[in-house]
């Protein structure tokens, strides 16, 4: 068996290889690279699924980064199980195979129950008093803790949020070199996530942006030169990459505007704003970046509902569970219709129609609670005089034992200015294979990853 070194730089593009980065343009002149296939949707959750099953969503049943779990009827976002994907994943076809190949899995998604050797994974705490301590959570147990001894306690501010960037793919870089020399697994799965926050802030071609693949280069650098010390080859992929959007559209209030969508109000003084009603609404949507699965309950609502859908500006395309099945999305997860944001445009979660009846979870990062995708979450609110005044007020008022938000983020989605989820328009605007052994695809299909890496582990 043969060690390898998986890496998933989130948000790069094919296009992206160029003068700013060398490490890279080495590492496929000394082996191969092409663009990559991806899925619909195109996100994390459900390209990182396909990566490691082979499997569409249809068969694994990751239909976004989030979606309406029907036996509860509950909204849910960046779940952790493992179970949640179906299909035997690359870390069991490789225990079946060779029982004494360890692994470790360093902040790819559904990582909680995976059945690997060593975990980490970004995990807070939720004490019973309302608070919330970040944390990692992995295993065993004195894997993570012995990691956050010697690099410090992972950022996870610089992982999520407005201050998110480089230090968190940093952290997980060294962490990762750490692994390689101390664990010396045969197969490592490390994510690098910060190319996604400049290039959704900024889009991909501001300079902000520009700077982030430079950044993400020498990390790779870095990893591809602790692999080879530790005998291993290297493969750096990517899940999507990011367009430029200057248009969000809001599916929720165009379904409320024609009586299909409705709200719980909020209490008498009890200034929670409004909360989406599931069980009341005859239809609504799950907005995530460029796709939306939209759940229908009454079937009689159906032709209506992707009518007034098809005819919303920024929408492309509206599928049905039969146009579903051509883009191997049709899973009992998935909406009852599927809708794609036309180029440049993307899909906003609020479902209100006055910011003063917004639930009090809009002005903060609460990915639990949003019934959709939040990229505002990037963004310090820019109607703010003194923001950092405002968090330094929250934080003194956290340490007083008193209840607070942190009520810092904008609900102005015009800010932001990268999206991904449909399909790229061409194989070089989309994501990459990359390996330190050849191969001679020019273009690799999504699907076919988890057979290349066992391939590249001599396993297959």
């Amino acid at each position: 068996m043969k060690p390898l070194l998986v890496l998933n730089v989130v948000g790069l593009a094919w296009r992206h290889l160029g003068k700013s980065t060398p490490h890279l343009n080495a590492l496929v002149a000394r082996g191969s690279g092409a663009p990559m296939s991806t899925v619909l949707p195109a996100v994390t959750c459900s390209a990182q699924a396909t990566l490691l099953t082979g499997l569409m969503p249809r068969d694994h049943g990751v239909v976004g980064n989030g979606w309406l779990f029907r036996d509860t009827n509950e909204v849910r976002f960046w779940q952790q199980a493992n179970s949640l994907v179906h299909g035997e994943k690359l870390f069991e076809t490789v225990r079946k195979r060779d029982p004494a190949c360890t692994v470790a899995k360093l902040f790819w998604w559904y990582n909680m129950g995976a059945a690997v050797d060593f975990s980490v994974t970004p995990r807070p705490w939720y004490p019973a008093d309302g608070r919330k301590i970040m944390g990692v959570y992995g295993q065993p147990p004195s894997f993570p803790a012995h990691l956050e001894e010697e690099l410090g306690r992972f950022p996870f501010f610089d992982f999520w949020g407005p201050k998110a960037g480089l230090a968190s793919s940093e952290w997980i870089a060294r962490a990762t070199v750490r692994t390689l020399e101390r664990e010396r697994p045969g197969l490592t799965l490390a994510y690098l996530p910060h190319l996604d926050y400049d290039h959704q802030r900024f889009g991909p071609d501001a300079l902000a942006s520009l700077d982030a693949i430079g950044a993400v280069d020498k990390l790779v650098g870095e990893l591809v030169a602790a692999a080879d010390a530790a005998g291993a080859n290297t493969v750096v992929v990517s899940e999507y990459a990011i367009e430029d959007v200057d248009r969000p559209v809001y599916l929720n209030r165009i379904l409320r505007e024609a009586g299909l969508l409705a709200v719980r109000p909020e209490p008498p003084g009890g200034r929670t704003g409004e909360r989406l009603d599931p069980f009341a609404s005859r239809a609504f949507a799950v907005v995530d970046h460029q796709v939306a699965h939209v759940y229908v309950s009454d079937p009689a609502d159906l032709a209506r509902t992707q009518q007034l859908l098809s005819a919303t500006p920024g929408v492309e395309q509206v599928l049905d569970t039969k146009a579903q099945a051509a883009f191997g999305i049709d899973h009992p997860r998935a909406g009852e219709l599927v809708v794609v944001a036309e180029e440049g445009a993307w899909f906003a979660y609020p479902f209100w129609l006055d910011d003063t009846q917004a639930p009090d979870y809009a002005r903060t990062v609460a990915i639990h609670d949003k019934p959709g995708y939040d990229p505002c979450e990037l963004f310090l609110d820019p109607e703010l005089k003194f923001p950092m005044a405002r968090v330094a007020r929250r934080l003194a008022q956290k340490k007083l034992g008193m209840r607070y938000l942190m009520d810092v983020i904008p609900l102005d989605a015009n800010l932001v200015r990268g999206s991904h989820g449909r399909l790229p328009s061409s194989p070089e605007r989309g994501p990459v294979f990359l390996s330190t052994q050849p191969f001679d695809d020019q273009l690799v299909e999504m699907t076919s990853v988890k057979e290349r890496l066992l391939s590249l582990l001599e396993l297959a």
